[in-house]
């Protein structure tokens, strides 16, 4: 059953998106060549608890150990920090946030190039980006979920890419998961109409290779990879449905004026 939030619940969500995309924007600061992905782990934890004073929302979700997602190069999403792996110059790295607000959830994830990273690298991280917001504009009451899928996978698809299909958008609000599915490849017209009040995430892992997936497991917990073991992107939005249209929950200020440049 997908929740229909209150003014109140709505306004607690605002808040949770805004501390989840004050993480991102503050991790940006000391993003660079050398840094292990367990200092980013450390970084957010220590940022999310003692500066903003708020819960990590992934910290013991599923039984998963940490507070961010760190997916490096080939790895697809559920990348988990190490004090090993140094993020070295030409990666592309995605670091997913959850943060809880008065038992809300925001939820986000961006994309960071270390150094100069290759030109081809570089047109997959912004191309996902643009399918994000591709799907983001489709968001409205009446829309439905394959106008946002259909809206992404065209992007992707385009420009030589393709779509992973294991993994999607969600519902989310008091709890991480919630109700709908939001697919990101599918057919106009098709899937759960939106409504004013809904809450959910949209996130496409985009694949520079095949869309193909492969599972590795570390500590009990599963990694998504791509098969091919070429380059997968992914970025996340937390999108509320309003009367009019939509609104970012989890927007942040370095993608002022993004959106006007690709649309």
């Amino acid at each position: 059953m997908i929740s229909i939030k209150t003014p109140e619940q709505i306004e607690n969500m605002r808040i949770a998106g805004r501390l989840t995309a004050q993480v991102l924007e503050a991790l940006t600061e000391i993003v660079r060549p050398g840094i292990t992905t367990m200092d980013l782990e450390r970084f957010c934890e220590d940022y999310i608890i003692n500066t903003m004073g708020a819960k990590p929302g992934s910290k013991g979700q599923y039984g998963y150990p940490y507070c961010v997602n760190t997916s490096v190069n080939h790895v697809i999403c559920h990348g988990m920090p190490s004090e090993k792996q140094k993020l070295m110059p030409n990666d592309i790295v995605n670091v997913d946030i959850t943060v809880i607000y008065n038992g809300f959830y925001g939820d986000s994830s961006k994309m960071f190039c270390i150094g100069e990273v290759p030109l081809f690298a570089k047109r997959l991280v912004d191309t996902t980006q643009q399918a994000l917001y591709a799907g983001i504009a489709q968001v409205k009451p009446g829309a439905t979920l394959g106008d946002i899928g259909h809206a992404i996978q065209t992007i992707a698809e385009k420009n030589g890419y393709s779509v992973v299909r294991e993994y999607c958008g969600h519902g989310i609000g008091q709890k991480m998961h919630e109700d709908p599915q939001v697919l990101h490849y599918g057919q106009p017209g098709q899937g759960t109409k939106l409504e004013a009040g809904m809450t959910f995430t949209i996130e496409p892992m985009i694949n520079q290779g095949k869309a193909d997936v492969k599972h590795l497991q570390k500590a009990g917990w599963m990694i998504a990879v791509t098969k091919d073991r070429k380059l997968s992107a992914q970025w996340e939005h937390t999108i509320l449905v309003t009367p009019t249209g939509h609104e970012v929950l989890t927007w942040r200020q370095d993608e002022t004026g993004f959106l006007d440049k690709i649309m």
